[in-house]
């Protein structure tokens, strides 16, 4: 008679067989979204060699690649992080927007023997320290698409004086923009230009007050020079 200790349980051995089937016939796969499963050629070996330890063997496996396909989903999350992370780094170095008034306390300035840069004294604000007090001059940080815009205002103190207020915008000393208001019909007036303009990394933009223009300002800054990046194009 045989000894049943030398014959494994039939059971098992079913059980085995019937897990390695249908592990062979998966139709999902662990290698990511949108990949099929190629199957593992050393798992039919493993079942063979140890039939009893194969369902073991194979959650082991499918539980590896489980793992390994969410550590690369994770460090390739962890890129794009980065990568956004540099794009925001690199807009709120280059943010620029200056706006100034002429003054904070009551006074005129003009008219001049000769045309003068009008040094806007009163920062509301210098995001990148483009705008020079000292100077009066805007200098552009990066290159790229910027809005400009200029009011000009004066007090002839009173009716049938002649009021002068005008004011000339420059880039790299050209003019792009120039407001006139001259008569003698309004004691005191004002004008405002707004414009988009493409510049370069280095340009320069300030405001000319002709020779026979004046403009008075008090704390209410009437008299007003502003711009901001719209957009890079470096």
């Amino acid at each position: 008679m045989y000894d049943s200790v030398l014959f494994p349980n039939p059971g098992i051995v079913f059980l085995c067989l019937l897990g390695c089937s249908l592990a062979q016939n998966l139709t999902y796969s662990w290698n990511g979204p949108g990949t099929s499963s190629q199957g593992d050629p050393n798992a039919a070996n493993e079942c063979l060699t140890d039939t009893q330890t194969c369902g073991c063997c194979l959650m082991q496996k499918q539980m590896w690649r489980m793992e390994t396909f969410f550590n690369m989903s994770l460090a390739e999350l962890q890129r794009g992080l980065e990568r956004a992370q540099g794009v925001l780094n690199t807009m709120r170095s280059s943010r620029s927007a200056f706006s100034v008034a002429l003054t904070d306390t009551r006074r005129c300035v003009g008219p001049n023997r000769a045309d003068v840069v009008v040094q806007y004294q009163s920062v509301f604000i210098n995001l990148g320290d483009g705008y020079s007090v000292s100077t009066g001059v805007f200098t552009v940080p990066r290159s790229g698409v910027y809005a400009l815009a200029l009011t000009v205002y004066s007090d002839a103190g009173a009716v049938g004086v002649l009021l002068a207020a005008c004011g000339r915008m420059r880039r790299n000393g050209r003019v792009i923009a120039a407001l006139n208001e001259y008569n003698t019909q309004d004691q005191e007036d004002s004008a405002t230009v707004v414009l988009a303009v493409q510049m370069q990394a280095g340009d320069k933009v300030d405001v000319i007050l002709p020779a026979t223009c004046y403009l008075c300002d008090d704390n209410s800054h009437y008299n007003t020079f502003s711009g901001f990046l719209l957009y890079a194009t470096d």
